[in-house]
C-alpha cells in the first residue's frame, strides 16, 4: 500500500492558503483574480516538476496529466476546485486539489507503472462567489454550458464570465475543443472536506459518498415604489422589503414543513434599494438556494415559493420576476468506484461511513460522462464556508492514503 507524506500535504495546503485577498478575515480566492493566478502558477510549477503535461482550458480549469503505459487508454481523474467563497476557509476545494497533487507525487516517486494516465483537475468557479450559479467550470467541461451561455453569466459588476475569462488571458471561444465526452475519462475521484458534522460527531475519519444533492438557485426581484418613510401612510405603501421579509420566512417554512426531511432552503443574499433609513424600499433582490437528494423535494419547494411570490406581490402591489440562476440534479455516484474506495479503506485499515453529500460538487456534473466517487474527510465542528473551517492534517492524510491507492486500482 502506498502512503502519502503528511508534511508535504500540510506545506502544499498552507501554501495555497497564502493566495488570499482577505488574509485577516478568512480565505478569499475568487475566479480570475490575482490570487487565482498565483494558485495556478503554483500548481503549474508543482505539476511540471513531476513531468506532467499541464493545460489551462478556455474557461480556466487547470488540468495536468501523468502519462500511463497506454497511449490510448482514458485517464483516471482526481481533484477538486481552488476558488473559495468570500471569507471562507482554506480547506474547501483546496484540500481535494492538494490530495490529488500528493497522490500523483507519490505514484511518480514510487515509479508505479499504470496503464491509464492520471489527471489532476482544479475546476474553476465551483462556488459561484463571483458569478452566482456555481459549478461553471465542470458544466463547461461536459458541454452543459456553451460559449453563448458563458456570455450570459454575469457578475455583480455586469462583467460576463466570457469577458472575465478573456481578460484573464484565456480563449473561451475555443471551449468546444476541450469538452469531454463519455469514454474520454475512465473515472473521477474527488476528495473533499465533509462541510458537515456527521463524521466529526461520530469520530469516523472517512466518508464514502453515495449521492450528491441537487441544487436549484433562484433570484427573486420585487419592485414597488420608493417613498418618504414619514409622510406615506401604511395603506398607501408598496414596500418591497416588507414583502420580501414575508417571503424569506416562507422559504424557511417550506423547507421545514412542506417537503422532505432531506430538503433544505436558504436565503443567503439580499440587496435592498435605495437602502436608506428614511426611505421606503422600492426594490429588493434576494437569492433562494434549494437542495435535496430528491428532485421532487426541490421542485415542490420551488413551486410553492413561486406561488407565494405571486400572492405576496399582489397583496403589496408589487411587480416581480424570478430567474433561475443555477440548477444541478441530485445524482447517485458509481457503485464500482464506491466499491473501490471501500475496499481500499478496508485494506488501509480505516473506519468509514457511507453517506450523502449535502453540498454540491463538480463531481455531480461529471457523472454525465464518467464513473464518479467521492471521499470525505471530517470538518471540525462541521464548520465550513467560514474562517473557522478546519480539518486535521492527520485526517486529510488518511483521505490521501485512501485516494492514492484507489487511483492505482482504477488505473491499472
Amino acid at each position: 500500500m502506498l502512503e502519502t507524506n503528511l508534511e508535504r500535504i500540510r506545506h502544499n495546503l498552507e501554501t495555497l492558503s497564502t493566495f488570499n485577498s482577505t488574509p485577516d478575515h478568512g480565505c478569499t480566492r475568487l475566479s480570475f483574480s490575482h490570487e487565482h493566478r498565483r494558485a495556478l502558477d503554483f500548481l503549474t510549477e508543482a505539476c511540471t516538476s513531476l513531468g506532467m503535461d499541464v493545460v489551462i482550458d478556455p474557461v480556466g480549469n487547470f488540468r495536468a496529466k501523468l502519462k500511463g503505459s497506454s497511449l490510448s487508454a482514458p485517464a483516471v481523474m482526481c481533484g477538486s476546485h481552488i476558488d473559495t467563497v468570500l471569507h471562507g476557509g482554506k480547506f474547501d476545494g483546496a484540500a481535494g486539489v492538494v490530495a490529488a497533487l500528493e497522490a500523483l507525487t507519490v505514484i511518480k516517486e514510487q515509479e508505479v507503472s499504470l496503464r491509464h494516465p492520471l489527471e489532476l483537475i482544479a475546476f474553476v468557479e465551483e462556488e459561484g462567489a463571483s458569478f452566482g450559479g456555481g459549478l461553471v467550470g465542470s458544466k463547461a467541461l461536459v458541454g452543459q454550458y456553451t460559449v453563448k451561455d458563458l456570455m450570459k453569466i454575469v457578475n455583480d459588476e455586469g462583467v460576463s464570465f466570457y469577458e472575465a475569462a478573456k481578460r484573464f488571458g484565456l480563449n473561451p471561444d475555443d471551449l468546444e475543443n476541450y469538452v469531454i465526452k463519455k469514454g474520454d475519462v475512465k473515472a473521477l475521484i474527488e476528495l473533499h472536506i465533509e462541510q458537515g458534522n456527521v463524521l466529526y460527531t461520530k469520530s469516523i475519519p472517512l466518508g464514502v459518498v453515495e449521492a450528491i444533492v441537487g441544487i436549484r438557485q433562484l433570484s427573486v426581484t420585487l419592485t414597488g415604489m420608493a417613498n418618504h418613510a414619514g409622510t406615506t401612510p401604511m395603506n398607501l405603501r408598496h414596500d418591497a422589503l416588507a414583502a420580501a421579509s414575508k417571503l424569506i420566512s416562507f422559504v424557511e417554512h417550506c423547507a421545514r414543513h412542506e417537503a422532505f426531511d432531506t430538503t433544505v432552503a436558504t436565503v443567503g443574499k439580499i440587496h435592498c434599494f435605495p437602502n436608506v433609513t428614511n426611505v421606503i424600499p422600492g426594490k429588493v433582490v434576494f437569492s433562494v438556494d434549494i437542495r435535496d437528494i430528491k428532485d421532487e423535494g426541490i421542485s415542490k419547494v420551488e413551486q410553492l415559493i413561486r406561488e407565494e411570490v405571486k400572492r405576496i406581490s399582489s397583496e403589496y402591489g408589487l411587480q416581480y420576476s424570478i430567474s433561475l440562476v443555477g440548477d444541478s440534479k441530485p445524482v447517485k455516484l458509481s457503485e464500482e468506484v464506491i466499491s473501490v474506495i471501500q475496499r481500499t479503506a478496508e485494506e488501509v485499515g480505516v473506519k468509514y461511513l457511507k453517506m450523502h453529500s449535502g453540498a454540491g460538487h463538480d463531481s455531480a456534473i461529471l457523472t454525465e460522462v464518467t464513473d464518479v466517487g467521492m471521499i470525505f474527510v471530517p470538518s471540525i465542528e462541521g464548520i465550513s464556508h467560514a474562517p473557522d473551517e478546519n480539518t486535521t492534517f492527520e485526517d486529510l492524510k488518511t483521505g490521501c492514503d485512501v485516494l492514492v491507492n484507489s487511483l492505482v486500482k482504477l488505473a491499472q
